[in-house]
């Protein structure tokens, strides 16, 4: 086998520029392939870790029909002794609820479809994140009477600022409509301009006083521990407390959960691609080299080398020359990464498109182990497959018609 490995290597730097061009052609493409796998993992990291920190949550709790149908009546019943046994829970660390109806937002200049979302700050805080999202003014946490906050460019299409007054019209839990003032305090803006667009928050106790005369919540949102524990935990709440459905955030956000499956099968995809663009390379280099040595590789079977050994000794020759290569543009996008991961991927020209999504335009790449070394894998597997077709062409050859002078 030692023979075999030096004697591939030596015949491989018999063309110096030819092997250069190829290990030089795996490790860009290798490089370019990590870096857009780094990025996409990034990208698809970060939104989810952005839907479930500040909006999704890891499982939340409703009415059965409340999703379908957002009337203040479809309530949860047993609030209290929901959150009673949520306290007591071992494996979760925070829970928020939260008041929702559906409604209208009436200013000077236009009236817009909105959903309220009542919060309770205290418990809000601690479970999301969603108050890092404030750009301008104050959180709910200030003084003003009926705070609401609203997005930036939700108030921009109103032409409101902080400090003004809307209205805000919507059902009560008796099925009749009715109106409060409330007052912008502060404003947001989240990775999601269709959500921005959509989405108001205001005090969850100024909301009951109007929408009830006893309190009324819709959602609980919960953060746990362990993302792990989502499914056990939503399985024990359904199977406890009756009138209710608890689910997980898959069970809430397919899209985020079709994402969490698309970054799992990104890296075999985007590598592939790129392998098999390297391999029709790898595969016209080797036979060049083949055509050249005919009579050299005919004397070698004429004085008693076994096909098989022929045959090892191109397939050698192929994983070496791309695994030379492969290594190389690993290590230079293991490299660029690391640089990457700190200062981020800069897309700002594609911000409002990318906002138009829900996808934030500085995007941290980054690739795991596991990721490392399904791209290794990848390449030998595609080098193989490329080598197998020059190597049985090389074992094919007649010692005789080959060593004969041109």
């Amino acid at each position: 086998m030692k023979t075999l490995i030096t004697i591939s290597w030596r015949n491989i730097w018999r063309h110096p520029a030819r092997s250069t061009v190829l290990l030089a052609a795996v490790a860009v493409g290798l490089w370019a392939a990590v870096l857009i796998v780094g990025w996409a993992n990034g990208l698809l990291q970060q939104r989810m870790d952005y839907m479930i920190e500040r909006e999704v949550t890891h499982a939340q709790i409703h009415h059965p029909e409340f999703l379908a149908d957002v009337h203040p009546w479809n309530k949860i019943p047993d609030h209290d002794d929901i959150t009673t046994w949520l306290t007591e829970h071992p494996g979760v660390a925070s829970y928020s609820s939260r008041t929702i109806t559906e409604g209208m937002l009436q200013s000077p200049v236009k009236t817009s479809g909105v959903r309220i979302r009542g919060i309770d700050v205290e418990t809000e805080t601690r479970t999301t994140r969603f108050h890092e999202n404030m750009v301008e003014g104050d959180f709910l946490d200030t003084d003003m009477r009926n705070a609401v906050i609203m997005s930036r460019t939700l108030a921009d299409e109103h032409n409101m600022r902080i400090g003004n007054r809307i209205v805000l019209t919507f059902e009560n839990i008796d099925s009749e409509l009715t109106s409060g003032s409330f007052y912008i305090s502060g404003l947001f803006e989240s990775a999601s301009s269709e959500y921005d667009r959509r989405n108001i928050f205001v005090r969850s106790g100024d909301l009951i006083d109007i929408l009830a005369d006893r309190p009324v919540y819709h959602e609980i949102g919960i953060m746990l521990e362990d993302e792990e524990l989502a499914v056990s935990l939503v399985a024990s709440l359904n199977d406890r407390f009756d009138g209710i459905y608890a689910q997980t955030w898959r069970e809430l956000s397919p899209e985020l959960s079709m994402i969490v499956a698309l970054g799992d099968i990104m890296v075999v995809y985007l590598t592939m691609i790129f392998m098999l663009a390297l391999g029709f390379g790898i595969l016209n280099t080797m036979l060049m080299a083949l055509f050249e040595r005919m009579r050299e590789i005919g004397m070698l079977l004429s004085i008693g080398m076994s096909k098989l050994r022929v045959f090892g000794m191109i397939m050698l020759e192929a994983v070496i020359l791309t695994l030379s290569g492969a290594l190389a543009g690993m290590l230079l996008a293991w490299l660029s990464i690391m640089r990457l991961s700190e200062t981020g991927i800069n897309l700002e020209m594609f911000a409002e498109g990318a906002a138009m999504v829900g996808f934030d335009y500085l995007i941290y790449p980054f690739m795991t182990t596991g990721d490392y070394t399904t791209v290794l894998v990848i390449v030998l597997v595609i080098t193989m497959l490329a080598s197998i077709y020059p190597a049985l062409k090389a074992i094919r050859i007649h010692p005789l018609e080959a060593t004969k002078d041109a």
